[in-house]
């Protein structure tokens, strides 16, 4: 008999993957899609839009005519740079916040997350580092680590990057010997934090990377969900050398995966053909489907129907939040977009204390997920874009009273917590029902 191992292992292609496999991770948000889309549970976790405001039979009317006219284009292989009449009406969606281009230099994409691929795909080698806010798109962070790169956090304060930050920060990588291959940020309603930079912050943060030599990445989804004033000029519209992502997730539908690179010429050529080996061509239905939403229904309106209802969301969030939270809980006030970012109480961790929250029925996304340096234990990433008012109200009251039932455990074991922190905001009781 044989007295060799052999080992039973759960992959048998562990030792085949490359190694820039290690840098897979799962994203925080879709593990938590299982348990959120329980009915019983009250998610503000998700950043899924709503979609129902939507005019969904004239677009099923509109999208039928187009197949029935014009099936064997729209149907058919496509250009690797995207069709060009999505891209000339993308200049009319972009000039809203500033932007002047041509459209000989927008890539579609399947997503601005795939642009974001692209693009990190292009620069960057293993060890290479970009730099990104703190926090910064949980999605962004998987890409950048599923391509070797080294992410260092910039630090920030209410009104986003700081750009002294950013100068220290780039000085000591370069110091260091290392290679800063862009800046990545959300200026706009900033995923997760919710934070928007100010225009003169804009122009102080590309200054700074004028100065040290840095490319920087716009990624603006959220742009147009402005709900208090007009959207910020974009960063794009400041410096033609800026890469702008941009997507028709957030003002139309995710479900139709469609996105843009807005990128200087030289860039542009090094996109299409890292597009074309990835995907051939973007999906050629989906651009022609935006595309005939685009010419044929009132886009502009619509926005601002979506922006009236988020408006209304975000404030029913607001409001319970200040009624309810126990003191030592901070929050930023969002301008637009999908998010609050919400700082615990000292001692307590988001991530552990996520299990007390499905078992009281509410679901939302602990704030480690949005570093790449192992911060964020007290901080909670909570969306407003999807419940109802009355359910954000219901999950808000659910979520104020786990974050009381943990400090009444450490008081309880003997973590000091200021007998404050236990005091149950006025007004009514979390109804459960």
């Amino acid at each position: 008999m044989s007295d060799q191992r052999h080992d039973t292992r759960f992959d048998r292609f562990v030792d085949s993957y490359a190694e820039r496999t290690k840098g897979m991770r799962v994203s925080a948000v879709r593990a938590l899609f299982a348990v959120a889309n329980r009915p019983e549970i009250v998610s503000l976790a998700g950043g899924m839009p709503n979609i129902k405001d939507l005019p969904l039979e004239s677009i099923a009317s509109s999208m039928g005519q187009m197949v029935a006219e014009n099936g064997t284009q729209v149907m058919q292989y496509g250009s690797g740079q995207g069709e060009l009449q999505l891209r000339e009406q993308i200049l009319d969606v972009m000039a809203l916040e500033g932007i002047q281009a041509h459209p000989d230099d927008i890539v579609i994409t399947a997503g601005s997350q795939q642009g974001l691929d692209l693009v990190t795909r292009i620069f960057c080698d293993p060890g290479d580092v970009i730099l990104a806010e703190s926090p910064s798109y949980v999605g962004a962070l998987g890409t950048f680590l599923s391509y070797q790169a080294e992410v260092v956090h910039v630090a920030g304060d209410d009104d986003g990057l700081d750009p002294e930050a950013l100068r220290e920060t780039s000085r000591r990588l370069k110091a260091e010997g290392k290679r800063i291959k862009f800046l990545y940020t959300i200026p706009n309603y900033s995923n997760p934090s919710g934070v928007t930079q100010p225009l003169e912050r804009r122009r102080q943060v590309l200054e700074v990377c004028e100065a040290e030599q840095i490319l920087l990445v716009e990624d603006n989804p959220y742009g147009l969900l402005s709900l208090d004033a007009d959207p910020v000029p974009a960063m794009r519209s400041l410096d033609q050398n800026v890469i702008y992502l941009g997507s028709f997730s957030k003002t139309f539908a995710p479900g139709f995966r469609v996105g843009w690179v807005l990128a200087p010429h030289a860039v542009r050529e090094k996109l299409v053909l890292a597009q074309e080996s990835a995907t051939l061509c973007p999906p050629v239905f989906s651009q022609f489907a935006v595309s005939n939403y685009l010419s044929n229904h009132d886009w502009k309106h619509q926005i601002t129907v979506f922006k009236d209802m988020y408006r209304e969301r975000r404030d029913a969030m607001l409001e319970e939040l200040a009624e309810h939270m126990p003191d030592g809980a901070t929050w930023t006030k969002p301008a637009g977009g999908f998010f609050v970012w919400v700082t615990l109480p000292e001692g307590i961790d988001s991530q552990a204390m996520l299990p007390r929250g499905v078992d009281a029925r509410v679901a939302f996304v602990p704030g480690a997920a949005f570093y790449a340096d192992g911060g964020g234990a007290r901080n909670v990433r909570l969306s407003y874009c999807f419940p109802t008012a009355d359910r954000i109200r219901l999950g808000v009251q659910r979520f104020a009273d786990v974050i009381r039932n943990e400090l009444e455990v450490m008081s309880i074991f003997g973590v000091h917590v200021s007998p404050t922190h236990l005091r149950r905001a006025p007004g009514p009781g979390p109804n459960l029902s």
